[in-house]
């Protein structure tokens, strides 16, 4: 059973997220609450899976409070789920430590994917927020100098990208046919060369470079 903690400012919003996701029979949201200084509390006190996280509440705001929760050190993985267009918040939800974005016009329909992706070690984002964040990427790199992408050898990127999506040294090695010391090899070398030391910096990067592409989504 998945646990999943809701922070919304809207009583009746979080009353229709937990009615939704409980009828499923796969998550248990075992929390609630109506402040980003609250979400930070019960995530503590609680631990869950995942935060189901709102960006407009009062006192501390979603991204703070994402913010938060990640460099508490936790398993916990947050997921924003927000009115708010991609263009203006999905980069900053990212820097906070977000593992996932979803607009709320569609979440009776896409947040159970969302969760499960998340569960099993991924990111989330729709392709419209995949594309902003590579279109992003490509005018961030139009100074001449050579960006992360191309400071990294072709193994390097396969191995940063597998693991970006959620594989172990283990899997990665079976996929590509390395033992999981070599593969490890490959892994350290590229984030010394990146500056990135946790997986969720990883992930970003990985978005950001376009190296996820449609898979981005499940």
């Amino acid at each position: 059973m998945v646990t999943v903690l809701l922070a919304d400012d809207h009583k009746v919003v979080r009353a229709g997220l937990k009615a939704l996701l409980e009828s499923a029979g796969e998550v248990d949201v075992v929390g609630e609450a109506s402040s980003g200084q609250e979400a930070v509390d019960k995530a503590r006190s609680l631990e869950p899976d995942i935060v189901i996280m709102d960006l407009a509440m009062p006192g501390m705001d979603g991204i703070r409070a994402t913010r938060r929760i990640t460099d508490l050190g936790l398993p916990t993985r947050v997921l924003v789920l927000t009115i708010h267009d991609e263009d203006e918040y999905l980069q900053p939800a990212l820097d906070a430590g977000a593992a996932g974005f979803l607009n709320k016009s569609v979440a009776d329909t896409d947040i159970m994917g969302a969760i499960e992706a998340l569960i099993r070690g991924h990111s989330y984002l729709p392709r419209r927020a995949a594309s902003l964040l590579a279109r992003s990427r490509a005018r961030g790199g139009s100074t001449g100098e050579p960006g992360p992408k191309e400071v990294l050898s072709p193994r390097e990127l396969t191995v940063i990208n597998l693991y970006a999506r959620g594989f172990t040294a283990s899997e990665i090695g079976s996929q590509i046919f390395l033992s999981p010391k070599t593969v490890e090899g490959y892994l350290a070398r590229a984030r010394n060369k990146l500056g990135l030391s946790r997986r969720r910096d990883i992930v970003r990067f990985a978005l950001e470079a376009g190296l996820m592409g449609d898979e981005t989504e499940p």
